[in-house]
């Protein structure tokens, strides 16, 4: 029987054999011992090796130092234990027998049980996972040593004490924990989670005053230390003290968001290893980064790992899908629309991210990150940084040499060993597809032999796999293999089974998908290539005609190309949708440069979305303006590519200026992206106008980039932008795009009476222009102008006239805030009690149109009629429910005077019939809330018992 092998690295590095110390001196020894404990039982790769023992301080020749440790390892350790991989070295012990992992199976354990509700099935493994540790994770090994692995294993150790806390809390162990709780709070001033398990313990332990002095003195840490005020946990904290709220349930975890993750379209077959070993490493590292090559399957394991992993982030799983990104400047933006982030405002988006994800323990997918390598790293350093219960999880081709980054390599599918093995991933993977597009086929005793070599010359990859499997509905196995054989034949060289091989045989798969194409499809392939995201059929015949292409004959090739697997197609509302795989776009990609014809199709590209941009601001505000929403939001991915290319090319300039104002004219950037990517387009554009665009183009788009910035509340960008469009082109002041921000900056910025009549003359400007859209936002400007500034029969008159336009009009968006408009008129002039349901219903139906922007205002209007019709906690709710919607947002209030002045109003009342603590509480409610928007509309709701304007008296009552 062998002897039995125990290691602990959680301390100092030790080993025993059969209960007995083995000495291992050398310190080199001892890092390279250690580099494989971390992942015992799997490979680790000699890069991987070399980083974790010398750092960036390697030896000349890393291959031969590196066997000359592992022959002194073996020979402490016995030969037995240490193996040799292809691509490494591999420990081969039981989990169990290493005390990092059976930290991490009990962690795990723990967590499952609390999150499900049963703290006292929790407490056990927590608490003996929290005593393996033995002090600080391997002092004795040098500096320079497993830099990248030592931080992650502090980052689980504070982790795993946050979760036995919450256990002993949620278990009535308030009063064993305090001592504990003051000295990691003063050892981890910055980790908000210990100050929030502290201000519980103390508050149910009965001393709520040092409960508040906690809140207080983390405050100041935070304020003092980041600049930053409290995260959500511990102002949650706050006001449940405040509130007295002692229900137990305050301990049992935070609240979960299911994150954003595609559904699954096709079986997952195989990867068991793989997808243990990454879902192992999400809960014990903070970056880790699958690499392979192109079509071997790393996006599908992501997600699969991230979906298994999700329990372990009670903030949810988010992908940010990077491949159709063009502008490494808009890679802040992608990332913050993944998260669900509509930050409006001037101020930096990275700024709002890390802001964001400061507080919050989620898992971030970064996929296709092989083009952006350099500006991704730099982004998930900061935010790893800033937001320590971040964990991320990425794609790419290559490394991003993050610290503390953990690479998997994601190899290509298990292939057929022996005779009768049905049972590898690569033949199920196989026998999977056909069963799709060949109902017909069978591996058979027959055609095993064809199949299993087919795998084997395929290489496992998934992609090679499943463009062959599509051909098995017209040729047998073996008829694919020869065809494969003479392209291998002519392209023959040594094959070592390594990743440049497995990118040769996937490019020659394609190669062969491509021969077995028409003339016709593959031109049509090749020219598919210049769209990002997906397209629709619209979208190509526009660009793909012309030559050899008639208009006609795009759809059914098209649905040749889908038939062949070359092409996906979905649908998404009313259209079907078409993409095509990354690593097929690139291969289409290069065909088309080989052609010569990249130009001439990326311009007929840009022209269509050109087109498409105008065609949906000459249709906004009538009754199709939401379907052109939605085809914008969809078609985004290609407007930024046509906007990246006029941004590029000087000739180009006039035509991206006119993509990027009518998108501001049709409110995109409201919608479906943020006002700040819209500012970015149009003052790249602007910086490279040198003559080449039109006057009347220069003055537009500098009118909207000043539009925009009013409407972040940037009160400097709006003069400097209007102050721009007098020089630059004939009589600017008779634009009606400069009148109509100059009335709108009067009205927002200096609360000036002047912007009634001057919002009047650019709604006539603008339709004498023949511009519709343009005119109802000057009528609606004009409306809240009058209603805001105006005397009260201007303000009640101009409300009927835009009423009456919006309705007849048949537009759902333009009709929601008209209702608003005339809700807001109706409380400064009229009657605030009918004032609430017209304002309701405006939030109501901008919520179903898919608008994040009125919600903002519609919130805030609500709270202001409340607080008229004497509800202050309702009143202050809604206040604290806007304001938290303005910060999602980006809003700065300040910056528009009207709401502003509003806003102070309100609040002035509402706190002086409350009192201050009972304001801040009802306030915190709002702000906090799941969903604000619901919270509003369920709380001004006529259908409740206790709804405005008849609620009882209460917590919401006077």
């Amino acid at each position: 029987m062998g002897a039995r092998y125990e290691f602990m690295v959680l301390g100092p590095l030790e080993i025993r054999r059969d209960g007995v110390p083995v000495p291992l001196g050398a310190a080199r020894l001892r890092a390279l011992l250690a580099a494989l404990l971390v992942d015992a039982g799997r490979t680790v790769p000699v890069e991987c090796l070399a980083r974790r023992v010398w750092g960036d301080r390697q030896p000349a020749r890393v291959p031969n130092a590196l066997q000359n440790y592992v022959l002194r390892l073996r020979r402490a350790l016995g030969r037995d234990l240490l193996l040799t991989r292809p691509s490494g070295y591999l420990l081969d012990v039981a989990p169990q027998d290493v005390d990092l992992h059976r930290f991490t199976a009990l962690v795990r354990h723990g967590r499952t049980a609390l999150e499900a509700g049963r703290p006292a099935e929790a407490s056990g493994p927590l608490h003996e996972a929290v005593r393996l540790w033995r002090g600080d994770p391997l002092p004795d090994l040098p500096a320079e040593s497993l830099r990248e692995v030592l931080p992650a294993l502090g980052e689980a150790l504070l982790d795993a004490l946050e979760l036995r806390i919450d256990a002993d809390l949620a278990l009535g162990r308030h009063a064993r924990v305090l001592s504990e709780l003051r000295a990691l709070a003063g050892a981890h001033p910055l980790r908000e989670r210990f100050h929030e398990q502290r201000m519980l313990a103390l508050h149910r332990s009965g001393r709520q005053g040092e409960a508040l002095d906690c809140y207080r003195e983390a405050a100041d840490t935070l304020a003092r230390e980041l600049g930053v005020d409290p995260g959500a946990g511990l102002r949650d904290a706050h006001r449940r003290v405040l509130a007295g709220d002692d229900a137990p349930a305050a301990f049992a975890g935070r609240d979960r968001t299911a994150g954003r993750l595609p559904a699954e379209t096709t079986s997952f077959v195989g990867r068991a290893r793989e997808l243990d070993h990454v879902a192992d490493l999400l809960t014990r590292a903070r970056m880790v980064t699958l690499t392979g090559v192109g079509g071997v399957g790393k996006t599908r394991l992501a997600l699969r790992a991230a979906t298994r992993s999700a329990p372990g982030f009670p903030d949810g799983v988010w992908l940010a899908d990077l491949a159709p990104l063009t502008d490494p400047g808009l890679l802040d933006r992608a990332v913050a629309e993944s998260l669900g982030l509509r930050n409006h405002s001037s101020r930096p988006v990275a700024d709002a991210v890390t802001e964001h994800l400061r507080d919050r323990r989620l898992l971030l997918v970064l996929d296709n990150c092989e083009h952006l390598v350099a500006p991704v790293a730099a982004l998930v350093l900061r935010l790893l940084r800033w937001a320590p219960e971040l964990t991320v999880l990425a794609t790419s081709r290559e490394r991003l040499a993050v610290p503390g980054e953990h690479v998997v390599v994601v190899p290509g599918l298990t292939l057929p060993e022996r005779a009768d093995d049905t049972g590898c991933e690569a033949l199920r993977l196989l026998a999977d597809r056909a069963a799709a597009s060949a109902p017909g086929f069978r591996v058979t005793e027959a055609n095993y032999a064809a199949v299993a070599e087919l795998c084997h010359r395929l290489d496992g990859i998934p992609l090679a796999v499943e463009l062959a499997a599509v051909r098995l509905n017209t040729l047998a196995a073996g008829e694919i293999l020869d065809r494969l054989d003479d392209r291998f034949r002519l392209l023959a060289a040594p094959r070592g089974g390594g990743p440049d091989d497995r990118r040769r045989t996937l490019r020659q798969v394609i190669d062969w998908s491509h021969d077995l194409c028409t003339e016709a499809e593959r031109l049509l392939w090749s020219r598919l290539s210049v769209f990002t995201g997906g397209f629709d059929l619209d979208a190509a015949e526009a660009v793909c005609t012309g030559g050899a292409l008639a208009p006609g004959d795009v759809r059914d090739l098209l649905a040749a190309l889908v038939d062949k697997s070359i092409v996906y197609a979905g649908h998404a509302g009313p259209r079907v949708r078409y993409r095509l795989l990354e690593t097929i776009r690139q291969y289409g990609r290069d065909r088309l440069d080989e052609r010569g014809d990249v130009a001439a199709v990326r311009l007929r590209h840009v022209r269509h979305y050109r087109d498409l941009a105008a065609r949906a601001a000459a249709g906004w505000c009538g009754p199709r303006e939401v379907d052109w929403l939605t085809r914008l939001r969809l078609d985004l991915p290609n407007i930024r590519s046509a906007l990246d290319l006029c941004a590029s090319v000087a000739d180009l300039t006039g035509t991206g200026l006119d993509i990027a104002v009518d998108l501001g004219r049709t409110r995109c950037w409201f919608f479906s992206s943020t006002l700040g990517e819209g500012r970015h387009w149009l003052e790249r554009l602007l910086a490279r106008a040198d003559g080449t665009i039109r006057p009347d183009q220069d003055v537009a788009a500098r009118a909207m980039t000043a539009w925009v910035a009013l409407c972040q509340g940037d009160r400097t960008g709006v003069r400097a932008f209007l102050d721009a469009c007098r020089p630059a082109g004939a009589a600017p002041a008779t634009h009606p795009a400069v009148r109509f921000v100059e009335g709108a900056c009067a009205l927002l910025v200096d609360g000036d009476t002047t912007a009634v009549d001057r919002l009047a003359k650019a709604r006539e400007a603008f339709r004498a222009a023949g511009q519709p859209g343009d005119t109802h936002m000057a009528t609606m400007m004009w409306a809240m102008a009058a209603a805001f500034l105006g005397p009260r029969d201007t303000a009640l008159a101009t409300r009927e006239v835009y009423v009456a336009e919006a309705e007849a009009s048949g537009a759902e968006w333009a009709g929601s805030w008209a209702t608003w408009c005339a809700g807001v008129a109706e409380l400064r002039y009229g009657d605030p009690v009918r004032a609430l349901p017209r304002l309701r219903d405006a939030l109501d139906r901008q919520r179903a149109v898919g608008d994040d922007w009125g919600p903002v205002w519609g919130v805030e209007s609500l709270a202001w009629a409340t607080a008229a019709v004497a509800r202050p906690g309702p009143a202050a709710t809604l206040l604290g429910a806007a304001e938290g919607l303005r910060r999602d947002m980006g809003v700065d209030l300040t910056g528009l005077l009207p709401f502003h002045t509003a806003h102070l109003s309100a609040e002035l009342r509402v706190r002086e019939e409350l009192g201050d603590e009972a304001y801040v509480v009802a306030h915190d409610a709002g702000f906090t809330a799941a969903d604000r928007v619901a919270l509003a509309l369920e709380l001004t709701s006529e259908k409740r018992p206790d709804g405005l304007p008849e609620r009882p008296d209460g917590l919401y009552g006077t």
